[in-house]
């Protein structure tokens, strides 16, 4: 990797801090020592961008000049040059791809934050700056690169099992709480994407036994909960125990007090829409979906379009008439590249376009059906549709063909069509029965339905009618195969005796 492939990589949010510069009305005296170390440490920096190896170097005779200048004082054995050093010296090696080396920096680093004379709130900012280095590598943010690459997320843990063990809360050698919790939420989220559940679980507990000693500020508490909680419900979401799931989601949910990240809500509310959704509670599903949209949104984050589309999709299984484009948060991302083909498809469905409607799913493969989780209702979606265009159909009619109703719904083999009858009369939805023999559905007439004229009856196949009459011819069939079933029960049973007489004089004569 080149330097310049690496700039902005190396910039980054800790040395803006340490580049500004404090005014105050009465100039601070400093001491040769001081500003020499200053200048050290600068010029050290700026060597970065021609070579790594010098700046390393450079950055090591700091830690030493440091070292020595507070041993003559009888001081403490590192100070905040080293400190500022040895965070250079950490992203250096882990730029160059130097896993080992990056790691022997980092636990040096630890020991000057245990030993040495730091400043609390600069190991706070370096320490978050170092985990959130780390853990963009994983994530796929960065990488190591390098021929001698090491697992990014072995690495991780590597960094995240040496921070947790300094700053313990009861055992560390620089016990902080706070950047304790931080790098155990870190640490939790790894071993969920590395799938390690036992772990993940003995990380659970631990992040909440500091809630039930933690009595102090009530809103800072709580959004630790929230954390936590976003955690667990990820781990009974990967488990399916909807259970368990369900009652992490509605104790989130009642916390109260606090300021969670959005992120981390959003997180917590697309888990409770997907729940829902499992639960086929689709309306409380496109609730959720929304608002998990906002609080993505709240937080710039792309996963808003994500969870947009899960709201679509939720919308049109509640067969919900309110489009949810038509709200003001979802309105600016319905011309968007990867919400448009979803903004067509809510359209054909509330227009009952069913032709249209399947023509973009086939047309828009790859932004629709490739998320798994839209793909698995997508079965669920055609039934929606079909049995919306179904009622549509036979609403003005008492009698029609089963091969017109599958005609209407996309030529759908009739079979289809039968089982979504069948389950509209079931739900108690449709009033009549199924010819399976003529192939036809006998409906009785919906109360306040408007008689159709003939010229309409003819538009729809010339297959429907009102008459009374056929309907008693119906009956009167039923009842002619009836008959005609008996009298073959009867002749079954006449050849059955005959037969048995025959056998039965056989063995008269044989005897």
């Amino acid at each position: 990797m080149s330097d310049e492939d690496d700039y902005s990589y190396e910039y980054d949010d800790d040395d803006m801090e340490e580049d500004k510069f404090e005014y105050t009305d009465e100039e601070e005296e400093q001491d040769d020592t001081e500003v020499a170390l200053e200048n050290s440490y600068y010029n050290s920096k700026g060597l970065r961008e021609t070579d790594l190896g010098e700046a390393a170097a450079a950055f090591e005779q700091v830690i030493l000049q440091e070292s020595e200048e507070l041993a003559s004082k009888g001081g403490k054995k590192y100070g905040q040059w080293s400190f500022k050093s040895m965070k250079q010296l950490v992203k250096l090696h882990l730029r160059s791809g130097n896993a080992d080396e990056m790691m022997r920096q980092y636990n040096r680093l630890l020991e000057c934050i245990a030993e040495g004379d730091v400043n609390p709130n600069a190991i706070e900012k370096g320490i978050n700056g170092m985990l959130e280095r780390v853990s963009s590598l994983y994530q796929g943010a960065s990488a190591i690169s390098s021929p001698t690459n090491a697992d990014p997320q072995r690495l991780a843990l590597a960094v995240y099992d040496a921070t947790l063990k300094v700053f313990h809360p009861s055992t560390g050698s620089c016990s902080n709480e706070r950047l304790w919790f931080k790098t155990n939420l870190k640490y939790g989220q790894l071993l969920y994407e590395m799938n390690e559940t036992a772990k993940l679980q003995q990380v659970l507990k631990d992040l909440k036994s500091t809630q039930s000693t933690d009595s102090n500020a009530a809103s800072g508490s709580s959004t630790q909960s929230m954390e936590i909680y976003a955690l667990q419900i990820q781990l009974y979401s990967r488990q399916k125990d909807n259970k368990r799931l369900r009652e992490c989601f509605h104790r989130a949910m009642a916390v109260r007090g606090g300021i969670p990240h959005p992120r981390t809500l959003a997180l917590i509310q697309e888990l409770g829409g997907k729940m829902h959704m499992a639960a086929k509670e689709y309306e409380a599903a496109g609730k959720t979906f929304f608002q998990a949209f906002k609080s993505y949104d709240e937080a710039g984050d792309p996963s808003r379009l994500r969870c947009l589309k899960y709201l679509v999709l939720a919308s049109m299984l509640h067969a919900s008439s309110i489009n949810p484009f038509d709200s003001q948060e979802a309105r600016p991302y319905r011309d968007d590249p990867e919400i448009t083909a979803m903004t067509n498809l809510v359209q054909a469905f509330h227009n009952n376009e069913i032709q249209r409607f399947e023509r973009i799913l086939k047309q828009n493969k790859g932004r629709i059906m490739d998320d798994e989780f839209i793909r698995d209702y997508v079965e669920d979606l055609l039934r929606t549709i079909r049995t919306q265009v179904l009622r549509q159909v036979i609403r003005p009619y008492t009698r029609i063909s089963l091969l017109a109703i599958a005609r209407e719904l996309n030529d759908i083999p009739v079979g289809d069509v039968e089982n979504l009858l069948v389950s509209l009369i079931l739900d108690g939805k449709l009033d009549g029965q199924i010819d399976q023999v003529a192939g036809v559905l006998l409906k009785r007439a919906e109360r306040g339905t408007a008689t159709k004229d003939a010229s309409n009856a003819d538009q729809n196949q010339g297959l429907a009618t009102k008459s009374q009459t056929e309907e008693d011819m119906v009956a009167a069939k039923y009842e002619a195969m009836n008959q005609l079933a008996k009298a073959l029960d009867g002749i079954a049973s006449s050849v059955t005796s005959a037969r048995m007489k025959e056998a039965s004089a056989m063995r008269g004569m044989a005897h």
